[in-house]
């Protein structure tokens, strides 16, 4: 069959939720959005989807997972990198960025070429490309980090990494005020790779000047950085002046508070502000003992730490980080933004992220309380609970 229907839903467009006849699918691009009442469930076509009524938002994006089901993308294999495509395409999430952790250039090498191997096959979840979040970081603010592989930016080291990643490499975190960081700045804007800020105790100038030099992205906003002080500050209140700059946001419960969320939002709009998942390979397993950028890490309560107590990433899932911020006050179509379509349009994703004729077809039906009841990855159902 060449082309799908999916019938009865609600669709959330980016500024409103519609009551849909049927969405139509052809060769895995989205025809033909037709409204309409609900057709009885006797009415629709054999082979073709009745949603019942249930939510249908695009397939989400995560800009910044680093594991799942077990799996770290930087354990040297290819097999974790397909186990996170399927973990995230079984909570919503249809395109993903692998992102790497602090470590020696050759294991960062070593997951380049996994993910370059995996990339086009994927078993679910697609790879939009590679997030390298460290080494050039902070000490200060290293959060998880593990301290031994941090350094300064070293541009040779970076030619080296990019002729394994090519343009793989989308995303590129660092602190900017290291030695060297605003010449890596210029030259990753350059080959248009977006550069974030994190992991980094910059102050207010040193981070205007990273925006100004090209820095656009703050990833998992307030966590690893210097914090706001009424006479320092510091990146955070920088990023929030400035308009082109968009901020990550984990929304687990544990990683900020729902005012500050809030806040991000209103200052930003669904616009600016990115929903990640930041999840280790506990997402999805549980609690536990995990070993994770070559630190120790205990998941209690779905909380992972490490031994003193550092929050290390999150277990949160897309679709409960979706859930989280509805929760809050935000509305369906603004977070269903947040999860979608921003993160799409940072990464230059023009036919992801959107209920749109002409855009992938990569959709994903929720029930009442955001569990995902099927996925869909260009047109292919690639899940269903």
């Amino acid at each position: 069959m060449s082309a799908l229907h999916i019938w009865n839903v609600r669709a959330v467009l980016r500024d409103q939720i519609i009551e849909c006849s049927y969405v139509s699918i052809e060769h895995g691009k989205i025809k033909a959005i037709v409204p309409g009442n609900y057709v009885a469930q006797a009415d629709v076509p054999e082979g073709h989807l009745d949603g019942k009524g249930r939510l249908l938002i695009p397939g989400m994006i995560d800009v910044h997972i680093h594991g799942a089901r077990g799996y770290d993308m930087m354990d040297g294999t290819t097999r974790s990198i397909e186990e996170v495509s399927i973990a995230c395409v079984e909570t919503g999430c249809t395109t993903f960025l692998a992102t790497s952790v602090s470590s020696t250039i050759e294991q960062l090498i070593e997951m380049i070429k996994n993910v370059t191997s995996v990339s086009g096959r994927e078993p679910g979840a697609k790879i939009a490309g590679i997030h390298m979040e460290g080494p050039y970081l902070h000490p200060k603010r290293k959060g998880m980090q593990n301290e031994k592989f941090l350094r300064h930016p070293d541009m040779q080291e970076m030619d080296t990494i990019l002729q394994y990643a090519g343009d793989k490499m989308k995303m590129v975190t660092l602190a900017p005020e290291l030695p060297g960081a605003m010449e890596m700045i210029d030259y990753l804007v350059g080959k248009g790779i977006v550069v974030a800020v994190a992991h980094s105790d910059a102050t207010y100038e040193e981070a205007k000047q990273a925006f100004a030099s090209g820095a656009s992205h703050i990833t998992h906003c307030f966590n690893g950085m210097r914090p706001i002080h009424h006479r320092d500050p510091g990146l955070i209140v920088a990023a929030f002046e400035e308009e082109k700059v968009s901020l990550q946001a984990i929304v687990d419960g544990v990683h900020l508070h729902p005012a500050i969320i809030r806040l991000m939002h209103r200052l930003k709009g669904a616009d600016g502000v990115v929903l990640i998942t930041d999840a280790l390979q506990a997402m999805g397993m549980g609690d536990g003992q995990y070993h994770f950028g070559g630190n120790h890490t205990e998941v209690v309560d779905g909380v992972a730490r490490l031994q003193d107590g550092t929050l290390a990433s999150s277990t949160v899932t897309m679709n409960l980080a979706l859930r989280n911020t509805i929760e809050l006050g935000i509305s369906v179509p603004e977070a269903v933004a947040m999860a979608t379509k921003t993160p799409a349009d940072i990464l230059g994703l023009s036919n992801k992220g959107r209920i749109s004729e002409g855009a992938d077809a990569d959709l994903v039906l929720l029930d009442e309380q955001f569990n995902v009841l099927w996925t869909m990855v260009e047109g292919k159902l690639l899940y269903q609970s």
